[in-house]
């Protein structure tokens, strides 16, 4: 996978996202204030954490595709996962702003006037949120960025929330204005668990969670002719960038050269067979020296 057009095609998505969300927030939030819809205010501010999260993620992408250095031998990949935890911060403080208004609706008791533009505006910003959820699933999904599908996931919430929002309009219309207080604790709801299931993905992958399964991996590497089994085999890190190291048995009377060679092999062999994984540790062990361990 070509590092440089990776980066360019993610950054690429990110800037034109950025401008639709910063757009679809603009209309709601000064549409909501003005009508005095606290759902859709509210709504418009999680969409504004949707740009936010994309200017989050451009600096963080920025810095994940730096090469290996001296200070971050193992690159700096880990620096796209910190962003989606930033995201979900973003997430987070969406959410209390959410139930700011929430209060401040509340305590003005004042009522909302719907009308036909208001349905327009929502069933617009939808469709734009619709559009560009489906773009970033499937550059995220073709590119393995866990970023980009975090963003997705991110947006993606905002398309549950605007169908609801536009539910909330209705039953305002019909006379029931107390539900855009219902909606808008809903909405908030909505976004913590967002915000949630972002910081859980990305601390697994920062807590260095076994990424492949062992047995899968121990039934490749004993395809390997002369390799004997192999154990203590463990991974880390992004979908993108698997490291792994386990130790190979082979016969003890093997002389040094062959068993590089085996090593070789071993490697070549994973990273054919699993994709994303960039770098491959083999420790060689005699097969008395495993059986001295049992």
């Amino acid at each position: 996978m070509d590092e440089k057009t990776r980066y360019v095609a993610l950054r690429r998505v990110l800037i034109l996202v950025l401008f639709c969300n910063l757009g679809v927030a603009l209309v709601k939030i000064l549409y909501g204030k003005i009508a005095g819809i606290t759902s859709v205010t509210a709504d418009g501010f999680h969409s504004l954490s949707d740009g936010i999260s994309n200017i989050v993620g451009l600096v963080g992408l920025s810095v994940a595709f730096r090469p290996p250095d001296t200070s971050h031998p193992y690159g700096h990949k880990k620096f796209e996962t910190f962003a989606s935890v930033g995201i979900a911060l973003l997430l987070f403080g969406a959410a209390s702003e959410v139930v700011r208004e929430v209060w401040t609706r509340w305590t003005s008791l004042h009522v909302p006037e719907v009308q036909v533009t208001s349905f327009a505006l929502m069933a617009l910003t939808l469709g734009v949120n619709g559009v560009v959820v489906l773009w970033e699933k499937a550059v995220g999904k073709r590119w393995k960025s866990d970023f980009l599908l975090a963003d997705a996931l991110h947006t993606q919430s905002d398309v549950f929330v605007s169908l609801g929002v536009l539910g909330t309009l209705v039953a305002i219309r019909l006379g029931f204005p107390w539900m855009d207080i219902l909606a808008s604790l809903a909405i908030a709801g909505l976004i913590v668990r967002a915000g949630i299931v972002i910081l859980t993905e990305s601390c697994r992958i920062l807590c260095d969670e076994n990424v492949l399964y062992p047995e899968a991996v121990a039934q490749v590497v004993r395809s390997v002719p002369a390799v004997q089994g192999c154990h203590k085999i463990r991974t880390r890190g992004r979908a993108d960038d698997i490291h792994l190291d386990l130790h190979v048995l082979v016969d003890e009377n093997m002389s040094v050269e062959e068993a590089h060679r085996i090593s070789e092999e071993v490697e070549q062999v994973i990273k054919q067979k699993f994709n994303g994984v960039t770098d491959v540790t083999v420790h060689i062990e005699p097969t008395t020296e495993k059986e001295e361990h049992r």
